[in-house]
Formats: structure tokens, sequence, C-alpha cells
């Protein structure tokens, strides 16, 4: 089965409300204007009821089928990135220094298709509970939504979200069963020293060079401490210090990210990091002081609505346009923290060639639109199918 008719007849439409969410970039869980958007549409479509101001800004809204049955959630995320748009497009951010350069706008719109088509025609059993979601770049607004009692508020039993894919052919899903991205962790190392002149090094305790060890020494965690066939990656991102040519500095700052998937990898990396920057530290004569802050866990598919999933999507995009086992990757997402309580599964939707994601040129491809809301459509009717 192809993409949904009715949802092709207002593919114009999605592209101009995705278009307009595209110039109204918010940040974290401060989603004001777009969730007022999303709001105004909804309540146009007819929902049965619309819960505001969830997580500050995210939205619930519930469409009745015919007849009683569970309640299945569709996610969308809302929010955009700390960042100057160069896109040049007449539908840029008007918002400077924030910019949809990951694709929510499109996201937001997909489940926007999916609730009109749903209201208008509720070709299902029970409810959907359509879930708009901010903060998901930062802030955590899926567990905030979760600790607010969304789950068990609306009594959704099961959860399903897409993400666009820059790069990968237009209109192709690919997903997999368990794992398929990574626990996000960021560590901060501070370093205390004794500066002095660059040429009496002897009179110093460089901060410089025992950034550079702590640095270097971190990278043996996955080359020398772990299981070579286990995901892990530790790369350290920033190392600030200094100011002139000739003066070492008293501090240094060493800042970066660990992606894993089993939580004993992640206990393993902790206790190490720990005895690296002590060790280090003190075979420096420096003070170093590690902030490790765990973040998302790791986006865990549910093995059978994986499946299940996969097969909607061969019904709208056909057989050969649908990988159901793509392995998993060391990106993050949040919506870990609602698969976490409710089994459901995470999908991607190729757009085609374009920039890639967190990119000031990126733009999402407004033809994959149909392609999204369809799915969500479908796996709404497929999952709750109305009684004959």
């Amino acid at each position: 089965m192809p993409i949904v008719n009715r949802i092709a007849d207002f593919a114009e439409d999605m592209a101009t409300w995705r278009q307009h969410l595209h110039t109204i970039p918010e940040l974290e869980l401060e989603c004001h204007q777009t969730a007022a958007f999303v709001a105004e549409r909804l309540r146009e479509f007819g929902v049965n009821e619309l819960y505001e101001g969830i997580a500050e800004t995210g939205i619930v809204a519930i469409i009745e089928g015919r007849g009683p049955g569970p309640t299945i959630g569709l996610r969308a995320d809302m929010d955009a990135l700390p960042m100057s748009e160069e896109t040049g497009l007449d539908y840029a951010s008007t918002h400077p220094g924030k910019m949809h350069a990951c694709g929510h706008d499109g996201h937001t719109t997909m489940l926007l298709g999916a609730a009109r088509y749903l209201a208008e025609t509720r070709n299902f059993a029970g409810r959907v509970a359509l879930i708009f979601q901010p903060g998901e770049e930062a802030g955590g607004g899926a567990d905030v939504m979760v600790q607010e009692g969304i789950m068990e508020r609306f009594s959704i039993n099961q959860v399903y979200a897409l993400h666009n894919a820059p790069g990968t052919e237009e209109g192709t899903f690919f997903t997999t069963p368990g794992p398929i991205m990574a626990a996000v962790d960021t560590f901060d190392i501070h370093i205390q020293g004794k500066g002095g002149h660059g040429a009496m090094p002897h009179e110093t305790r460089d901060p410089v060079m025992a950034a550079c060890g702590i640095a270097q020494a971190i990278q043996t965690i996955v080359s020398r401490n772990h299981y070579a066939l286990d995901d892990l990656v530790v790369s350290v991102t920033q190392i600030h210090t200094g100011t002139v040519d000739n003066v070492i500095p008293d501090t240094a700052y060493i800042n970066g990210t660990v992606r894993t998937f089993d939580p004993a990898v992640q206990k393993m990396v902790m206790e190490r990091m720990e005895q690296i920057v002590a060790g280090q530290a003190t075979s420096y004569g420096v003070e170093a002081e590690l902030v490790y802050e765990v973040g998302y866990p790791a986006t865990i598919n549910d093995a059978g609505k994986a499946g299940f999933a996969a097969d909607v999507a061969r019904e709208v995009v056909g057989e050969g346009k649908v990988v159901a086992d793509a392995g998993r990757e060391m990106g993050a997402e949040d919506f870990s923290y609602m698969l976490n309580v409710r089994p459901g599964a995470y999908l991607f939707l190729g757009q085609g060639a374009s920039a890639g994601l967190h990119h000031p040129k990126y733009n999402f491809n407004d033809e994959v639109a149909p392609i999204g809301a369809s799915f969500f459509a479908r796996i709404v009717e497929k999952a709750q199918p109305v009684s004959q």
C-alpha cells in the first residue's frame, strides 16, 4: 500500500506548515511559538482532547477511534539548535543564532499530517496519543514528559518515532531490533597548575603538558580497557588553555563525549577516567577535577515492535526500500526515555542528498513528509484495527 492518498492531497499544506516552523526555531523546553502553532492546527483538525504545557511547552493530543481499545503513542520533537543558518532560503530562520538544523520542523509536520488524517478518518480502535515534545537536543524533554506521567495519564501502551536521515535514499526506512542509538555522557576536566614564564618551565607546574597527557591517556580506555567488539567511543573534543606564546598558564580545561550501549561498559569508562585523571595529575604535579555527567541512555527498540514497524513501512514504500536490521549507531536520542518505559520503535526516514544534520546549510526535504505521515497513520491503523 503506497502513501495514503488523502495525506498526499494535503502535501502542499504540510510544506507550508513546515516552512513556517522553519522560520521560528526555538531551543530546549522553550518552544512557545512552535507549540502555539501546533495547538492551533490540532484544534482545526478536531482532536478530542488537547493538553498543553507538559514539560513547559510540550503537547499531548488525543484522537479517539471507532470503539474501545488501547492507546498508541506517536512522538515528534519540536526544538531547534543554537546555531546560525546559512541556507539563504526564503523561509530561513528569523531567530538569530537559532536554526532547525536537525529536521525537527519536519518531524513535527509529519505528525501533524498524520493527526489531520487520523482525525478525519478514525479508522482505528482505541485512541492515539500525539506527543509533541520540546527539548530533544538539550533539556531531555522526553524524560521530563515521562517524569510528568504522560504514559500513565494517557494509558499509552506502545510508542513510535521517526527521524530524518540525510544522505540516505529518499523515502527509505531503516531501523533495527534492540539498541539503535547510544547512551551519551559528557566529561569536563579542570586542571590547576602553576603558571610562569615560558623560558623558565622548571618554576611551573605545567597544566598544558598535563592536559596533553590526560587527553592521550584517555584514549587507552578504548584501545586497552574494553573488548574490541563492544561499541565504545571516547572523544576529547575541546582543550582550552593559555593566552600568549611566552607564558605557561595556570589552568587548562578538557571536554569530551562518551558513547556506550552497555551499562557495564559505561561504568568501566567512568572508573578508568577517574583513575587516569588522578594518576596523570600526580605525575605532572598538578591538581585535576573530573566532572562526569551521565546523559541520555541508549535508545533500545523492542524487537517485536521494530519488526512490526518495518512491516508497516514496507506497506508504505515497498519491500526494497526498508532495512529492518540496519545496525546501531553512536549518535544519541532522548526518545530513549520513552522506550525505557514502554515498548516501541525508533526509525530513520531517508531524505535524499542534502547537507548533514547539525550543518548550517541543512534543510528538511518536504517531499518525504507525506511518507512519514503515512507511516504514522498506518501504524495506528495496523496496531489497532477496527473490529469487523
